[in-house]
C-alpha cells in the first residue's frame, strides 16, 4: 500500500497516522470519446477501486478518521447522510472490519435504485439506523445514541480537515503517477463535489506537488452544504493544521484559482436526475465501461462531456471516479426490513 504523503514527509506520517485500509495507488485508464469536435482522450482515476471490500472516495478519508477513532479508544463510530449515502455505508462496512460498532443518522432523499440494497446491507452489518433531519430533536437524539457509548462522531461525508488529508495524499499520489510516466499532467480534473472534502484535499495535494491542474468541482448537493466560502475555509484549515504537524511544508498551498466551481449540472436537487446526467451515465457505461451513479459521479461526467465538445485536441482531461464499483457482500436470505429499520424508511422498499 503506497502512502505518497507519508513518503514525502515521514515526520508528518509519524504524527498523523492512518489505517492501511485503502488499496493505493488506484489505477488509471485511458479512453477515447467521440465528440462534435472530433475524437478526444480522457484519463480515468479509478477511486472506485480503493478497497476490495467497498471502494469509492470515502475510503481515503476513513483511513485517517478511523485511525483517530481507534487512537482515542472509541468503541463506536457515528456519522450522517441520506438513506442512500455511500459515505454512511462505507463507514459501516469498514467500521465492522475494525470491530467498531456503527450508528448512522440518516435523512430522507429522492428515491434512487440503490437505496433498498444499501439499507439491507446496513441491516446485515448490524448498523444502528436513526432517522435524522426533518425537524427531529437532534440534541435528544445525540444524547440517546451517543452519550456514554465511547462514540467517535464522523461529520457528514467524512468532511473535516482530517478527512481532507486523505485527498492531499491522493494529489501527491497522482503526481507520483505522472512522474512515473503513467499519464501527462492533466489540464483539468473533474470530480463530484458533495461535502467538498475530496476537492479541498485534492487541491492542496496538487499545490504541494506544484501541479497547475485545474479542479472542476461539480456541485451535487444543496447550497446549505456546498458553498465556495466553506470550501476555501476547509482548505485553509487543512493546510494550516498540516503545517503545524510538519512546519517544513511550504506556505501558499491554498490557491482558490485552482478550483473551478461548477454548479450548472446540479439538476435541481440532490439525487435529482436530468437528461444530461442520464445521458452521461449511459455514455460512461457504453463507451468507457464505467458504472456511475446519478447522484454524484454522473453529474461530474456530464460536466466533462459538455466541456469536451468545445475542447482543444491537445487538452488533457481526467475524470476522478469516486463511486464504488465493488459488489456488495451477498445478503443473507434473512435480511428483511424489520424492527431495526426506522418505520419512516419502509417507504424505500415499496
Amino acid at each position: 500500500m503506497s502512502d505518497s504523503l507519508g513518503d514525502a514527509y515521514p515526520k508528518l506520517a509519524a504524527r498523523l497516522r492512518k489505517l492501511p485500509i485503502a488499496a493505493l495507488p488506484t489505477p488509471l485508464s485511458r479512453h477515447t470519446v467521440g465528440t462534435a469536435a472530433g475524437t478526444r482522450y480522457i484519463t480515468i482515476k479509478h477511486d472506485d477501486l480503493t478497497s476490495d471490500v467497498y471502494g469509492g472516495n470515502k475510503v481515503r478519508k476513513l483511513e485517517y478518521i478511523l485511525q483517530r477513532a481507534k487512537d482515542r479508544g472509541a468503541k463506536r463510530v457515528a456519522t450522517f447522510g441520506a438513506v442512500g449515502s455511500n459515505h454512511a455505508l462505507a463507514t459501516a462496512i469498514h467500521a465492522r472490519q475494525l470491530e467498531l460498532e456503527c450508528t448512522c443518522f440518516l435523512a430522507h432523499q429522492t428515491p434512487t435504485p440503490n437505496i433498498p440494497g444499501t439499507l439491507r446491507m446496513h441491516l446485515q452489518l448490524g448498523t444502528e439506523l436513526v432517522k435524522w433531519g426533518g425537524g427531529v430533536d437532534r440534541l435528544a437524539l445525540y444524547r440517546r445514541y451517543l452519550q456514554g457509548r465511547k462514540a467517535w462522531v464522523i461529520p457528514l461525508g467524512g468532511t473535516c480537515w482530517l478527512g481532507a488529508v486523505g485527498f492531499v495524499n491522493a494529489g501527491l499520489e497522482l503526481a507520483t503517477q505522472i512522474e512515473a510516466g503513467e499519464l501527462q499532467v492533466p489540464d483539468r480534473i473533474y470530480i463530484a463535489n458533495g461535502t467538498m472534502g475530496s476537492a479541498a484535499g485534492l487541491a492542496i495535494g496538487l499545490a504541494l506537488a506544484n501541479l497547475p491542474t485545474k479542479i472542476h468541482a461539480v456541485r451535487v448537493a444543496d447550497n446549505r452544504f456546498v458553498r465556495r466560502e466553506v470550501l476555501f475555509n476547509l482548505m485553509n484549515k487543512t493546510a494550516e493544521l498540516l503545517r503545524r504537524f510538519e512546519p517544513s511544508l511550504p506556505s501558499g498551498l491554498v490557491r482558490p484559482e485552482q478550483v473551478v466551481w461548477r454548479g450548472e449540472f446540479f439538476a435541481g436537487g440532490y439525487a435529482a436526475v436530468d437528461e444530461a446526467t442520464a445521458s452521461a451515465c449511459a455514455i460512461a457505461r457504453n463507451q468507457l465501461g464505467l458504472t456511475l451513479d446519478t447522484t454524484y459521479t454522473g453529474k461530474a461526467m456530464a460536466a466533462l462531456l459538455h466541456d469536451l465538445e468545445t475542447s482543444r485536441e491537445d487538452e488533457s482531461y481526467l475524470f476522478w471516479n469516486s463511486y464504488n464499483s465493488r459488489p456488495l457482500p451477498p445478503l443473507t436470505e434473512s435480511v428483511r426490513p424489520g424492527e431495526n429499520l426506522p418505520q419512516q424508511f419502509e417507504r424505500y422498499f415499496d
